[in-house]
């Protein structure tokens, strides 16, 4: 077996186990779902097994992923995104869009119902509404955004955000560190 193989097959263990974990399932709920043993998983995660594809599918199909994205197909051209989702607390989503640590991140969230906790940390925050209404609160302040508006705010101001009513709300969020802002351009300048 070469080695790019080898290494292929070895980080597939590791990536099992993350998917599983991020899902907060046991192998016993997996072995379930997928009808393969919980030995057979746990040798799988571990690397002590080698996976087939008589065991990959039904794995990619419980985490509900790409076979691809199990086994990190090599690059062939496909200039697709094959996107993450993250589930969150009851019903919310989250889709990483971007993946560059350090810089400001983007994120695509489904935001269902949960009750207002306002937090502060470092960095500059940019929300844009797709479907639904967002409930923003900012320090004493509190503002409900409809379809096509934005918000923009510096997180260090106590701040909370989610569905203005009980209808899930779906957002663009871009999330930078201190000092990095969005643009917001409404129409042209003369410069442009």
């Amino acid at each position: 077996m070469d080695a790019d193989l080898a290494e292929l097959l070895d980080s597939i263990g590791p990536r099992l186990r993350a998917l599983r974990r991020d899902r907060g399932i046991t192998l016993e709920t997996l072995s379930t779902d997928t009808g393969i043993s919980v030995s057979t998983l746990s040798r799988l995660e571990s690397g002590r097994r080698r996976p087939t594809l008589d065991l990959l599918i039904p794995l990619a199909r419980a985490h509900r992923v790409a076979l691809d994205q199990l086994v990190t197909a090599p690059a062939t051209g496909d200039p697709r995104v094959h996107l993450r989702p993250r589930s969150r607390e009851r019903g919310s989503v989250l889709v990483p869009l971007t993946q560059y640590p350090g810089r400001v991140q983007v994120f695509k969230q489904v935001l269902s119902h949960r009750e207002p906790r306002l937090v502060t940390h470092s960095g500059y925050e940019w929300l844009y509404v797709l479907a639904g209404r967002l409930r923003l609160i900012l320090g004493e302040r509190e503002i409900t955004l409809r379809p096509g508006e934005v918000a923009e705010f510096d997180t260090g101001e106590p701040h909370w955000f989610g569905p203005a009513d009980a209808e899930a709300v779906e957002i663009l969020h871009l999330f930078g560190p201190h000092g990095d802002q969005a643009v917001v351009r409404t129409c042209p300048t003369a410069n442009d």
